[in-house]
């Protein structure tokens, strides 16, 4: 009788395991189905006016619904704070944002860095009036600058480190909302000069562009992820992961990419983004909460 009992309760045990492995496997279907049918929201940090961010990722996004079958939703956001108060509170699940953004989001909310551009590297830009009478950095100490807002990181953060750090000036900041504004800003002579990026600056109407003239650049670093929100399932983020990989191995990728800008897509991972830990760049990050 006790191994007839023991054959028996060894029998049930394993009737119990099959049951058990049938529901996980059940559940693990349930729950991938669901990650695949709900709406994925991605953030854009704001560096060019709403309209040219639309234009530029709606077809991004559009070709990565194609690929992965997933929904995504482009959240807007007016200014560089408002994305940044969305950005550290989790709203997105995806979102594109700057090397300094990164590291507050990683350490806040655990976002994880996706792709990048591993084909260059960011710094920011001091331009002038070109028919300015100022010539080097120095004769900017207490005169007006514009910057897009005080966290965008090369136009902003980093280029006031440097000009406090490198420089040893003090300068009025004046905080314009976007990359744009800070060009036409100096162009038309509100301010002294203005902060910005070589890529928005490259892109500004020729009209703006050649009234300015850079007087200063940024020491280079790894330019903006693409990043997901930690509650996104591993297997939805390695979706998107591919097929921006995809993307931009194709010829029509590619050209999608490029007004990110994106030259050539890559792999990011939070150490891209080490360098930053040596500019202490806490002393200029302005906290809107």
């Amino acid at each position: 009788m006790l191994i007839i009992y023991s054959y028996n309760m060894l029998y049930s045990l394993k009737r119990t395991l099959y049951r058990l492995s049938f529901v996980a496997i059940i559940l693990a279907i349930t729950d991938t189905s669901l990650a695949e049918d709900r709406i994925y929201t991605v953030g854009i940090v704001p560096q060019f006016e709403t309209k040219r961010i639309h234009k530029i990722w709606h077809p991004i996004l559009a070709e990565l619904e194609q690929r992965t079958g997933l929904r995504f939703e482009l959240i807007g956001s007016p200014t560089i704070p408002h994305f940044e108060d969305e950005l550290m509170s989790g709203n997105f699940d995806f979102a594109y944002m700057n090397p300094y953004q990164i590291m507050l989001a990683s350490e806040s909310e655990g976002y994880i860095p996706l792709i990048r551009d591993v084909s260059r590297t960011l710094h920011g830009v001091l331009v002038v009036r070109r028919n300015s009478g100022i010539q080097t950095v120095e004769e900017l100490n207490n005169k007006k600058v514009a910057f897009p807002s005080p966290n965008a990181f090369g136009a902003s953060l980093q280029m006031r480190q440097e000009l406090s750090d490198k420089f040893n000036i003090n300068v009025e900041p004046v905080y314009v909302n976007t990359h744009d504004s800070v060009y036409l800003n100096v162009a038309i002579d509100q301010t002294a000069a203005g902060g910005g990026v070589q890529n928005t600056l490259n892109r500004q109407a020729p009209e703006i562009r050649d009234m300015l003239r850079v007087i200063h650049s940024t020491t280079p670093v790894t330019p903006h992820p693409f990043a997901a929100h930690p509650s996104v399932p591993k297997v939805i983020r390695d979706k998107v992961h591919n097929a921006l990989m995809a993307i931009g191995e194709s010829d029509s990728g590619k050209q999608m990419l490029v007004h990110i800008p994106i030259n050539q897509v890559g792999p990011a991972s939070l150490k891209d983004y080490d360098a930053l830990n040596e500019m202490r760049l806490n002393r200029f990050y302005i906290s809107s909460n």
